[in-house]
């Protein structure tokens, strides 16, 4: 059942499983180009909830709030959660099928348009290079927060080496830093939970709240449709990131399962975590509060903290500051790793120099984790000076990168179906199959450009300015413009059905480590009932 020399090609890198019997020299020569599916199932799934629960829940849900009233905040996140899954899906079919390293670009390259593998690939590789550079000035900000007497500067360094350290010696150990966040992520959400529903009832606090929230002045939709519109943008932007999943398929150990499980795991979740979330705050705060909209960028009065207070709680602002600063290393920590792999993809498809895609022994593209925190570093050395004017116009111009990212996916996917099945293939053949086809990836499309066009609608209310306008829509901008420059440049045509290619990168299931699937250990020896039973209920939970 265990075959000791089984390879698969994964793009232009040969992943080596089990490949113990290899002599010492052709292991090496291996070695130097070679990713290492050193991510398993519990990493695996703890990434694709990580991606969900940041910033954006802690503290722009109060921002929501006030902005759409806590019906409008509801019905926002549940559509946006809804996109979300969509998107998972239609990436989880092919990631699971061809698990790669920078798998979006890789696959809108190979089944739908080469110029728009090329413009996807470098619009979310700059946009996590700069999101590197906005978290290390979050860090600096957060620490101010307990030491002022030390130069912010200094937390943003050390926050820096410690992104580099995690990434530049093995993929198990950004997989085992994302699965503790997340997992500490988890417990504070799920004890917000259980707290808030004790002070709403009046458990907690002394006061019972009920649903009264939702009928002040103006009801549970104050602001109408385009309240719903302004929470249905920020929750776009808060969703951003669950995309990682696909990325870290070149290097989970069994993507086949854990990839599915995954995707599978992320609806569920968006409605327990956040939309939970969303109406315990909405149930406990007012919508008028004032301290709703000042949230986003003050910790002490961030939705969460509110709620910690009410309970009697005095230390949660503290507290809340402490699960933001590991949220923001946990951003940090992904951006490196995915913008990393993204330029690897890039170089093994032609687009980016070819050392990019070069391998180190310990599985780390380490040159693309380099250049990718040296640019990050770059960019916010650009919050220093000028006024941070360089730093905003850099952050403007990948602010709609996620949003562009899912309606490729969903692009790409339709290709890639229509593709597979013309050239006669069974959908029972697949590890998993996204449902709903083409359904899901038409809303997707349809709700992700109408996001795209519409989010920047306040800049044409009076006075517009020109400045306003290009950078509310530089990120598009700079999308059209790559495509349209590689289209030109290169005249790539659109990748025929015939043409696709639906056996590189596969992986058979021989060559996985299937030990565990079996109730086996990694001695091949029976485990116990009791620590199966006890593995599930954790994985559960988590």
């Amino acid at each position: 059942m265990f075959q000791d020399k089984e390879k698969v090609q994964v793009g232009e890198h040969t992943v080596i499983e089990n490949a113990e019997s290899f002599t010492t020299e052709a292991s090496t020569e291996v070695q130097k180009h070679s990713l290492k599916r050193g991510l398993k199932a519990r990493h695996i799934q703890m990434i694709a909830l990580g991606g969900t629960i940041g910033t954006g829940l802690f503290m722009a849900s109060g921002k929501a709030i006030a902005n759409g009233g806590p019906g409008g905040a509801l019905v926002a996140y549940a559509l946006v959660g809804l996109l979300v899954f969509c998107v998972m899906m239609s990436l989880g079919e092919m990631a699971a099928y061809i698990p790669v390293a920078g798998s979006f670009s890789h696959f809108a390259t190979r089944f739908a348009d080469p110029s728009l593998g090329f413009m996807v690939g470098w619009v979310y590789w700059a946009n996590w290079a700069v999101g590197v550079a906005v978290e290390l000035t979050g860090v600096a900000m957060i620490m101010e927060y307990w030491i002022t007497s030390v130069n912010s500067v200094v937390w943003s360094v050390i926050c820096l080496v410690i992104l580099v350290g995690i990434n530049v010696f093995s993929v198990k150990g950004y997989g085992e830093i994302e699965y503790w966040i997340s997992f500490v992520k988890i417990v504070v959400v799920v004890i917000f939970i259980i707290v808030g529903i004790c002070v709403d009832t009046g458990a907690i606090g002394g006061v019972n709240y009920g649903v009264s929230n939702f009928h002040l002045p103006g009801g549970s939709f104050p602001n109408g449709f385009l309240g719903v519109f302004n929470v249905f943008i920020t929750a776009a932007f808060s969703f951003n990131g669950v995309e990682i999943v696909g990325i870290t398929a070149g290097e989970s150990a069994n993507p086949h399962k854990t990839v599915p499980a995954a995707v599978k795991q992320v609806f569920y979740r968006i409605v327990l975590f956040y939309i939970l979330s969303i109406l315990m705050i909405g149930l406990i705060i007012p919508y008028t509060d004032p301290n709703l909209m000042n949230g986003s960028d003050n910790i002490s009065v961030s939705p969460f903290t509110l709620v910690f207070q009410k309970a009697g709680a005095a230390w949660a602002a503290d507290m809340m500051n402490a699960i933001i600063l590991i949220t923001m290393i946990s951003a940090g920590n992904s951006g490196v790793y995915s913008s990393s792999r993204t330029l690897m993809s890039l170089a093994d498809d032609g687009y980016a120099p070819k050392f990019f895609s070069y391998v180190n022994g310990w599985g780390i593209p380490i040159w693309a984790v380099l250049a990718t925190c040296g640019v990050g570093c770059l960019a916010f050395l650009t919050s220093l000076f000028g006024s941070g004017v360089v730093f905003t116009w850099l952050t403007c111009l990948t602010s709609l990168a996620g949003l562009i990212t899912w309606v490729s996916i969903s692009t790409t996917h339709i290709r890639f179906r229509q593709g597979y099945l013309s050239q006669g293939r069974s959908l029972d053949a697949l590890p998993y199959v996204a449902p709903f086809f083409p359904f899901c990836d038409i809303f997707v499309i349809i709700a992700g450009t109408i996001i795209i066009f519409g989010q920047g609608y306040k800049s044409f209310i009076a006075p517009i300015t020109p400045t306003g306008v290009i950078s509310t829509y530089i990120g598009l901008i700079l999308a059209v413009v790559l495509y349209a420059v590689h289209k030109i440049w290169k005249r790539p045509s659109l990748i025929k059905n015939a043409d696709m290619d639906f056996e590189t990168g596969t992986i058979k299931e021989t060559v996985l480590d299937i030990r565990k699937d079996e109730g086996l250990d990694i001695n091949g020896e029976p485990i116990p009932k009791w620590k199966r039973i006890s593995s599930k209920i954790l994985s559960i939970i988590a």
